[in-house]
């Protein structure tokens, strides 16, 4: 990968970034390292261990406002960058895209359409842990779904890491932000834990990459992805693939399902 080292580093030295997003030797995993000066680029890795969600940086004003970035973008950031691209969040001319697949390959891609056909091609990462999670909640009964949620989100004591790992959660005021009028109760129990969680899933109806980040963030271990994972699922099933006009929540065509209505 020292092609793509050095190709980053002539673009810092170009300015044709101010900054690069990617990956550097972690104690155990890579970890996040922000690279802006040229001579820095060496610190860079790309492997199949690069996974983690770089997309959540792109939308930190404090980090990114007015900055032409490089990212380096495993299968779910590149989803993410492409669901920003969708909701006017991002700018191509601001942008330059390293794609990694999971054997370690590295593309540059330098448009929303590029990276749109480099998902087609990628075969999502496989979760034999989250499948089995889920076939197993559902096929849980409804009073069992319902113990086994009240019983998982009783845990939580607001610390909002779920958020804060999300990249789709950019809102510069988030709903538990307001007091006036108070939608979710600043304290935890378990009641409005539940209504946060929902709250929050709703918000990435047909927003969500799947990506994982939510439930990996908790540190109480409340497998919370899961809810966004069946999310995901059920409007790909019903409503099919986000796209540039709009996420299921603001848009409407004729021939929705409406089997859902009472």
């Amino acid at each position: 990968m020292s092609e793509i080292t050095g190709q980053v580093q002539t673009l810092l030295e170009n300015k044709t970034i101010d900054v690069f997003i990617g990956y550097e030797n972690g104690t155990r995993l890579p970890r996040p390292v922000f690279v802006s000066k040229p001579e820095d680029a060496g610190k860079l890795i790309f492997n199949e261990n690069c996974s983690g969600n770089l997309a959540i940086y792109l939308t930190r004003k404090d980090l990114v406002e007015g900055k032409k970035v490089g990212i380096a973008a495993s299968y779910y950031a590149l989803k993410n960058i492409e669901l920003l691209f969708h909701e006017y969040q991002l700018k191509e001319e601001n942008l330059r895209v390293v794609a990694l697949s999971e054997n370690g390959d590295a593309q540059w891609l330098q448009s929303a359409e590029e990276i749109k056909r480099r998902l087609k091609e990628m075969p999502a990462p496989e979760k034999p842990d989250v499948e089995e999670l889920t076939r197993k909640i559902d096929a849980m009964t409804t009073a069992e779904r319902w113990e086994f949620w009240t019983e998982e989100l009783s845990k939580c004591f607001k610390c909002y890491a779920c958020r804060a790992a999300c990249p789709m959660c950019y809102c510069a005021k988030c709903i538990t932000d307001i007091n006036r009028p108070q939608w979710i109760l600043p304290w935890a129990s378990t009641l409005s834990n539940m209504e946060w969680q929902i709250n929050r899933v709703m918000h990435m109806t047909g927003r969500c990459s799947d990506c994982g980040a939510c439930g990996a963030a908790c540190p109480v271990g409340i497998p919370i992805h899961i809810l966004s994972h069946r999310m995901a699922e059920w409007v790909k099933e019903n409503f099919g693939e986000p796209d540039e006009k709009g996420n299921v929540l603001s848009t409407f065509k004729p021939d929705d399902k409406d089997n859902f209505i009472a």
